[in-house]
């Protein structure tokens, strides 16, 4: 959930012409990973003196074209394509982002002048939009895999679809003639954030599949003011506060780390957790609201549904933290790693998805095995008593978060793009 990024024109990814990011949704009030990467890619090629814009649905926005910090953001009007789907299932098809169908977004992205390459950060129905129009134009397209296509736990899968399980489909004739079912198959690259995804997607795919990690702005959380968010969040000095920063639902697991530390704070009564995040699952966010209430701590845990992405009481609350957790039960990155990591804040995280594959147990973080809340208290024990363990881990973390720079992460984002046009070029002067 990296707020924008401003890199300078020196930093120039290897990639000359127009790229169009295309993506679920695009509003501040929703940040998340995916939007944070597309934003940060997109703008560090418009730095760099390119086009690249966002075409996107009208999700808990207006349709219409405005810009964001200069990157215009195009937003067109959607459809579930489900029959008898209730207001119920709908709001909940909308915090996930869903799987929707919108011509509108066809047909711009069709008209677009001066394309060169198209970027695909949704599978699905939008994909095939991306597909079918890169296919027409005889333009490369790309994907992005942020949300673990193959790595989804199958619980997380079935709640993902109980929206419009059962309900008839009428788009499916639509997926048909996008070619839905053959985003990943006909792409040119795709680019894969977790390690493990990488591997699987790698033998399935060969050559064209990528790891590409996510990138972080480590001076905007270095210098962040951590008084600032300590008087927004009404700390007293003295009191410490662990800090868990990601969209209030289940896949996320803020439940686990509440109950944790409820019994890690009985004895320590200078700590505070503030959880931080856009609430996409309503029903989550009460239960955890309930537990709160459960364990009497009402004046100890706080739940902020979410900062705008470019509020700097974002990174502020980073810098004001003593300990980072992440209680994910699945996660393709983690980006908030690597905020944390550039803030010099220790971090706790569970041993999921592609987590271990940029992180050192022991060494930059602590990590301990999904909904294992007895593991997760004995590493925050272990931390808030082992200050040499702390100042081990932020050390080593500012070292290694120094790999991740939104620059380097678009000049590689770049080489891809530019190897696919030169692939394309290729192909049409042999035939």
């Amino acid at each position: 959930m990296t707020p924008p990024v401003n890199p300078s024109r020196a930093e120039t990814p290897p990639f000359s012409g127009k790229v169009a990011h295309v993506m679920r949704r695009f509003v501040p009030a929703k940040w998340g990973g995916t939007e944070s990467v597309v934003f940060n890619l997109a703008r560090s090629f418009i730095s760099g003196g390119m086009e690249s814009p966002v075409f996107c649905t009208d999700m808990f926005a207006k349709p219409g074209t405005e810009p964001f910090d200069g990157v215009p953001i195009h937003r067109f009007r959607y459809v579930f394509p489900w029959l008898f789907l209730g207001d119920e299932a709908r709001a909940k098809l909308r915090l996930k982002g869903g799987s929707p169908l919108s011509f509108g977004l066809f047909h711009a992205l069709l008209r677009e002048r001066g394309l060169t390459v198209i970027h695909a950060h949704a599978q699905h129905r939008l994909g095939g939009i991306a597909r079918t129009v890169a296919r027409l134009r005889r333009i490369p397209y790309v994907v992005s895999i942020h949300g673990g296509y193959l790595t989804l736990p199958d619980d997380q899968s079935r709640q993902m679809q109980d929206p419009f399980r059962g309900k008839p489909e009428w788009g499916k004739l639509f997926g048909w003639l996008l070619g839905a079912r053959r985003v990943l198959e006909d792409a040119d690259a795709i680019l894969c954030v977790g390690r493990d995804e990488h591997e699987q997607m790698r033998a399935r795919f060969g050559d064209k599949a990528h790891y590409v990690p996510n990138g972080v702005r480590t001076d905007l959380f270095r210098k962040a003011n951590a008084a600032a968010f300590r008087r927004h969040a009404g700390l007293r000095p003295g009191e410490k506060l662990a800090l868990c920063v990601s969209r209030i639902d289940y896949q996320k697991n803020q439940l686990l780390l509440v109950r944790a530390f409820a019994r890690f704070a009985a004895t320590r009564p200078e700590w505070k957790l503030a959880l931080i995040g856009a609430v996409t699952v309503e029903a989550y966010r009460d239960r955890i609201v309930e537990e709160v209430r459960r364990a009497g701590l009402q004046d100890r845990v706080l739940v902020i549904p979410g900062f705008p992405p470019d509020d700097p009481l974002l990174p502020a609350a980073y810098k004001a933290a003593d300990v980072f957790v992440l209680p994910t039960v699945h996660e393709p990155f983690g980006i908030v790693i690597l905020e944390a990591w550039a803030a010099g804040v220790p971090v706790i995280a569970s041993r999921v998805g592609g987590i271990p594959g940029f992180s050192h147990d022991g060494q930059d973080i602590l990590l301990f095995e999904k909904d294992d809340e007895d593991g997760l208290l004995e590493r925050l024990v272990r931390l808030d008593a082992d200050a040499p363990l702390r100042e081990r881990l932020k050390d080593q973390a500012a070292r290694e978060v120094g790999r991740y720079d939104w620059a380097a992460v678009a000049r590689q984002v770049g080489a891809i793009y530019q190897a696919a046009i030169e692939r394309r070029q290729e192909m049409g002067a042999t035939k």
